[in-house]
């Protein structure tokens, strides 16, 4: 007879196996390092937008109509809801 263990450290302790469900409780942190490789996420199909130009606005009017400009595209890209 065996059992299989759905949460296990691998034998030299290099890998950590989650099977069941993992809770941060309120107030838990998880840092991940700037070099660390994050893989298996799935694709949410999420592109880098286009570059936009600076703004030139010299008015309140021109730099609003930059600001909803860049809303706009923000919404055309999906990164931001309607």
């Amino acid at each position: 007879m065996s059992s299989s263990t759905k949460n296990r450290r691998e034998q030299g302790g290099e890998r950590i196996i989650i099977g069941g469900e993992v809770i941060l409780a309120a107030g838990s942190r998880i840092s991940v390092d700037p070099e660390a490789l994050i893989e298996g996420l799935p694709d949410r199909g999420c592109t880098p937008m286009a570059s936009l130009p600076d703004s030139t606005a010299t008015t309140a009017k021109e730099l609003a109509a930059d600001f909803n400009s860049l809303l706009a595209k923000l919404r055309e890209a999906g990164l931001m809801g309607t």
